[in-house]
């Protein structure tokens, strides 16, 4: 992490979790501010906009509900926002990566994985914690010449397969449903069948050799990129 704490400003009308959110996550480093409702939380970024790195929206708020908060927020700021739905809330998920949400976790969810969740939004979206290379195991992948080598050989990819391997790479360990990648990669502008992240992945694990297992799938949700560093230094 760098000198300067992030700062997360988490917006949930339950002060009970608000306050574990805020304490958990000022243990693992972070400057938080809180807001109990929709127009307080506009309130407050509109008075720390230069200092917040990341707002944790709950989607069911007072006086102005989350999406209609990540609305106006989308209209003056790129801030990074990770929304926070009741389990099974399909339709909030979807509305709000429409709007522009960065991510999103369901109630209950576990404090570590919401950490998870946290940092990688940050750094995905931060420019100064952006790395222009990523290695991966024998993988670099170059995100200025936009290309990526195993083994000091080029593979050929098409762009989106190239954003979909990055993205899964700077999100490596966080299990990512195929909602999560469509908003990511392809923004939703594709309105096709969501199935088709299903076909770039194979597409994907057919051009990667021995990269192509590091791809997993999790059964009933989506994938995961892993890579066990100590298999590919043995040698």
């Amino acid at each position: 992490m760098s000198a300067t704490k992030d700062t997360v400003l988490v917006v949930d009308d339950d002060n009970r979790i608000r306050q574990m959110v805020s304490i958990f996550l000022r243990g693992n480093g972070f400057d938080v501010l809180e807001a109990a409702d929709g127009q307080t939380a506009l309130d407050v970024f509109y008075k720390n906009s230069n200092r917040i790195d990341l707002i944790l929206l709950d989607v069911m708020l007072p006086r102005r509900d989350g999406l209609s908060v990540l609305a106006e927020l989308r209209a003056a700021s790129m801030v990074p926002v990770i929304l926070v739905t009741a389990k099974d809330e399909e339709y909030d998920q979807l509305a709000g990566f429409r709007a522009g949400a960065d991510d999103y976790v369901s109630k209950p969810f576990s404090p570590s994985v919401l950490l998870a969740r946290i940092n990688s939004v940050i750094r995905r979206t931060s420019m100064k914690n952006r790395n222009d290379k990523i290695e991966c195991g024998p993988m670099v992948i170059n995100n200025l010449s936009k290309n990526v080598r195993i083994e000091d050989k080029t593979i050929a990819l098409t762009q989106k397969e190239f954003d979909l391997i990055h993205y899964l790479v700077s999100n490596k360990g966080l299990v990512l449903s195929r909602d999560q990648i469509l908003n990511a990669v392809w923004s939703y502008d594709y309105n096709g069948d969501p199935r088709t992240v299903d076909t770039h992945i194979k597409q994907l694990r057919a051009k990667l050799g021995v990269m192509s297992k590091c791809i997993k799938t999790i059964h009933g949700t989506g994938y995961m990129f892993g890579v066990d560093e100590d298999e590919f230094n043995k040698n």
